[in-house]
């Protein structure tokens, strides 16, 4: 599984990177942004990604294989 931020949906509202701090953070302009695009979600934090997704308002949050 891998995890990304549509920026065009993202309204900065924090959901995500205070759901899964280990996958997001917020970026110089308050939206989100995955820590590590490249990588794939390690298994232990897959339900913290599958929760960033799901508390997004926008669905900015985009889980994919």
């Amino acid at each position: 599984m891998k995890i990304r931020i549509d920026p065009a949906l993202c309204a900065g509202h924090a959901r995500c990177w205070e759901t899964a701090p280990g996958l997001l953070v917020d970026d110089e302009d308050g939206r989100g942004a995955v820590r590590d695009p490249d990588a794939s979600v390690p298994p232990e934090l897959e339900d913290d990604a599958r929760k960033a997704a799901s508390v997004c308002p926008e669905r900015a949050v985009i889980l994919y294989d």
